[in-house]
């Protein structure tokens, strides 16, 4: 019987240990992400605008090497061209203020964030990228999300293993999905 293999995807700083690390290895694909020494999970967007010299570089050196590239950006218009310009086929669009805005119960503010995510991903795909969101998202925030037309894919992985810890894994997954479907009108 012929194993299968599942590709992976990997999550990873602009550094030239993990650029080398991903080269050797050629996961299936790499999400490049700002990484700071002190924090437990990522904490916004990498910001390819300000930081183009030295994101390109390993943009340029993955899709050479067959691996597909994604960048964990903020939802801004700004952001979104850059990748664009950076042959960075994947974007991700960080959730996290938004998701922060909505449990403060800043309902403006999360409107506001919503439709910064909105517009990203509509600028985004409209110039040719696929679009990705992801951070912080529970079964309380996912709807408007994964509402969004031009979203191809959700991580919520942190959320599911979190809650699976309470109600199982198949549980987990099964009400995540189900907020999915709702939002996407297949409920």
């Amino acid at each position: 019987r012929a194993a299968t293999t599942l590709p992976i995807n990997l999550e990873m700083a602009t550094t030239e240990e993990r650029l080398a690390n991903a080269l050797a290895y050629k996961p299936h694909a790499a999400c490049l992400v700002p990484e700071r020494r002190e924090e437990r999970t990522t904490e916004g967007g990498l910001d390819v605008a300000r930081l183009h010299n030295q994101v390109e570089p390993f943009v340029r050196q993955l899709r050479e090497a067959g691996i597909r590239v994604s960048l964990f950006i903020e939802p801004s218009i700004v952001q979104v061209d850059t990748a664009v310009a950076m042959a960075a086929p994947v974007v991700e669009l960080h959730t996290g203020k938004y998701v922060e805005l909505a449990f403060a119960g800043d309902e403006a503010g999360t409107a506001v964030e919503l439709n910064r995510l909105r517009e990203a991903a509509a600028h985004g795909h409209a110039r040719g990228l696929e679009i990705h969101v992801g951070h912080g998202l529970t079964y309380d925030t996912v709807r408007p999300v994964a509402a969004i037309p031009e979203v191809r894919e959700l991580n919520i992985g942190h959320f599911i293993m979190g809650e699976a810890l309470f109600v199982g894994l198949d549980a987990a997954v099964r009400g995540m999905r189900h907020e999915i479907d709702i939002a996407r009108g297949h409920a």
